[in-house]
């Protein structure tokens, strides 16, 4: 009879065993899933911010001659081509015009009537005096500035006018550096307007803004879902921590899943750099000229990115950092967990190797895990703190200019992966002290 009933629990044990592996694995393939839609998410993320930096630099709005053409030819079109005469003005404008040819008469009288030295002056002055009698010239003044205003208020000559105004533009256009500039400039909306299907910058402003909004809500359900993921699999270490025969499947499932925290917290972007200048308005020709969003920095940057770029530098100092942080920040972890899962596993001899132990239970001082989360969070407030401060110094409230700042700096899900690596990396190095059937010193 006991051994029916002990045939029975083994029975109950490796069934629990069983299916605990096929939920937890069940799980592991959810948070595969996860991981690998947050990092996919991660990447477009950047693609299209970058592609939104590169669309809205400063260097192709405020800096532009493009921009400035436009703009201006706005204003020239609104000042000159559309601008009308009342009465009253037409009436100013009489006397104004009058007043000046009145002058120039008056002038030209004082100067007939100053008195020749030869011959030929005598003759000159003796024939405008006979045939010009400037008091009926006087008397059609009035006449000759309404036929000055009626040219100068006519459309065709506004629009000549307003051509005149732009000619400087089109001069500066045929150097060769504004030339090349131009077409640059024009290169890069091309390509951009080709890739995302728009035909204008609003367009693709907003059609890329919207875009963001959606991938950033994907990405923070995803980012939770690898969070909840971990914290069901704490919880079943509280439920079966008095089943020993199940600590070490459990544990082993819960190495793959701090192997794909690891993988996504290296490989995500964790912190991303966003200076602009978000509204630039100033006053020209008795209008408002207005620049937004024009990006002054943009950088997102995860920890395989800050190692590559570091270690891509010809100076020797940055490469030895980039291989200190590759070593202590991602070789160090790997071989950590990988350690813990043999300890537990493998025979006694294999399991109390020193380096296998050492690794399992010492290398944690020397990891630089928590370290860099640390130093990403301080970089992150110092930075944050640097760009507020810079970019207020660029704010003016004036009525005749207006800058508006704005930094869009912040920390991005990656670094909340990482964080739950290193804490739940912590949790299994506590775990296994407890579990371990060898010596744990």
């Amino acid at each position: 009879m006991a051994t029916t009933e002990t045939g029975g629990t083994v029975k109950t044990f490796n069934v629990t065993k069983l299916l605990l592996i096929l939920g937890l694995s069940v799980m592991l393939c959810g948070q595969s899933y996860f991981g690998f839609r947050l990092h996919e998410l991660s990447d477009r993320q950047e693609q299209i911010k970058t592609d939104y930096s590169d669309i809205n630099n400063i260097t192709l709005g405020v800096f532009s001659i493009d921009q400035w053409r436009d703009k201006i030819t706005g204003i020239i079109n609104h000042q000159v081509r559309n601008f009308k005469l009342n009465k009253a003005q037409k009436r100013d404008l009489q006397i104004e015009v009058e007043q000046i040819i009145m002058a120039l008469i008056n002038k030209a009288e004082a100067l007939l009537n100053k008195k020749p030295k030869s011959l030929g002056g005598k003759i000159k002055k003796f024939a405008v005096k006979s045939f010009v009698k400037t008091d009926d010239i006087k008397a059609k003044v009035p006449g000759y500035a309404k036929m000055i205003i009626a040219k100068v208020d006519n459309k065709d000559n506004k629009n000549k006018l307003s051509d005149m105004a732009l000619s400087k533009f089109s001069e500066a256009q045929q150097t060769g550096y504004l030339d090349s500039t131009l077409r640059v400039t024009d290169s890069i909306h091309n390509v951009m307007y080709k890739k995302y299907k728009v035909t204008s910058q609003d367009e693709l402003n907003k059609k890329l803004e919207a875009e963001l909004v959606n991938i950033r809500k994907q990405t923070y359900t995803y980012c939770f879902g690898m969070l909840g993921c971990v914290v069901i699999v704490l919880t079943l270490w509280w439920i079966f921590r008095k089943r020993t025969n199940l600590h070490g499947a459990l544990f082993i499932m819960s190495l793959l899943f701090a192997f794909i925290l690891l993988a996504v917290g290296l490989t995500a972007s964790m912190v991303e750099v966003d200076a602009r200048v978000r509204s630039l308005d100033f006053v020209l020709l008795g209008e408002h000229v207005v620049f937004k969003n024009q990006v002054l920095f943009f950088q997102s940057k995860s920890i395989m990115d800050v190692v590559h770029v570091l270690i891509m530098q010809p100076a020797i100092d940055s490469k030895l950092v980039g291989a200190l942080i590759l070593i202590f920040s991602v070789l160090f972890p790997v071989i950590k967990l990988s350690s813990t899962g043999i300890h537990l596993l493998a025979k006694k001899k294999l399991a109390e190797n020193k380096v296998i132990k050492y690794f399992a239970f010492q290398s944690g001082k020397w990891s630089m895990a928590d370290v860099i989360v640390i130093a990403i969070l301080m970089v992150y407030i110092g930075l944050n703190g640097l760009l507020e401060s810079q970019l207020a110094g660029l704010g003016i409230k004036d009525p005749t200019l207006t800058v508006i700042t704005t930094n869009n700096t912040a920390l991005q899900p990656g670094y909340i992966i990482f964080i739950a690596f290193v804490l739940f990396g912590l949790c299994l190095s506590t775990i296994l002290k407890f579990i371990t059937p060898h010596n744990a010193d």
